[in-house]
């Protein structure tokens, strides 16, 4: 027990970089502690082994592993009730099994969706982490033609979204929307609202939700503006920050039960994702 503590001592210290590339390739925090957590105990399992490198072979296994977990995921996600949304990270308080700074912004994660497995892997390691094709290659063993091109079809993919700007938001903006919200007029809600704003909400099929995305501001802000009267007129949320987007918490009892976060874009909000699914937010409780 006591070699098993030895060696363990010394990896604890890479959880949180191999939690981040984990649940970037995963879009789920929990999975992704559990996926690190599998191999770090292969690892001690595997003491005595010659391995020359613990930090890359810890790095290729969790990330391999990754898309293995992703795989299923995606299979998962074809019977999946109404929109799927990435499982939130409050980046202001994650716990220190992450790093926060290589957490990717949460409109980056829901773009991700559009991408298999291995083209999210190999995205995020030459985009966020800037890897050369040569180690990409090592990591995934493929050949480094092999990795140029499946970024090129990740790239397509994405038809040149602005994935590498986190858009700035200025700290007092959630104050300004629930001013707003709370005035009941809705024509001021629309003005905070972009032409194209859409706003997509994940229940899971086990709490109400929207089942699919209202787009355009008339629909935006009618919606936005229903589900306040509706069930938050009397709550009042906290703020902060998920994905290092800005973002509402409404708790029930002291359990959180809604998540909202806000993407904006020249000052009007583009995109709100609104997270119910219980099981998506136990790692925010």
């Amino acid at each position: 027990m006591l070699s098993a503590f030895i060696t363990f001592a010394p990896m604890d210290s890479l959880r949180p970089i191999l939690t981040s590339y984990a649940y970037n390739i995963l879009g789920s925090y929990e999975d992704a502690k559990d996926v690190v957590q599998d191999v770090m105990l292969e690892m001690i399992n595997r003491a005595g082994a010659d391995i020359q490198n613990e930090k890359a072979y810890l790095t290729r296994s969790v990330i391999n592993r990754a898309i293995n977990a992703r795989n299923r995921l995606q299979k998962m996600q074809s019977g999946y009730p109404g929109n799927w949304l990435p499982e939130p990270v409050a980046t202001e308080t994650a716990d220190a099994e992450v790093n926060q700074k290589d957490i990717l912004s949460y409109s980056l994660m829901v773009l991700l969706e559009k991408l298999d497995a291995k083209q999210r892997a190999v995205f995020i390691l030459k985009e966020a982490f800037s890897y050369e094709h040569e180690e990409i290659a090592e990591v995934l063993d493929i050949s480094v033609e092999n990795s140029r091109k499946i970024l090129s079809r990740a790239k397509a993919a994405l038809q040149n979204e602005r994935f590498n700007e986190v858009v700035k938001t200025p700290g007092d903006y959630l104050t300004k929307y629930m001013d707003v919200i709370r005035s009941r007029d809705v024509k001021k809600l629309e003005q905070l609202l972009s032409n194209d704003v859409m706003v997509v909400s994940d229940g899971g099929g086990k709490v109400a939700a929207a089942l699919n995305p209202l787009v355009g501001t008339e629909s935006a802000s009618q919606f936005l503006y229903g589900i306040y009267n509706k069930f938050y007129f009397d709550r009042e949320p906290v703020r902060g920050w998920v994905n290092h987007l800005p973002a509402l918490f409404y708790y029930d009892n002291d359990q959180l039960v809604t998540c909202m976060i806000f993407e904006v874009q020249d000052e009007l909000i583009h995109r709100v994702y609104i997270v119910r699914n219980p099981d998506k937010l136990v790692g925010i409780n």
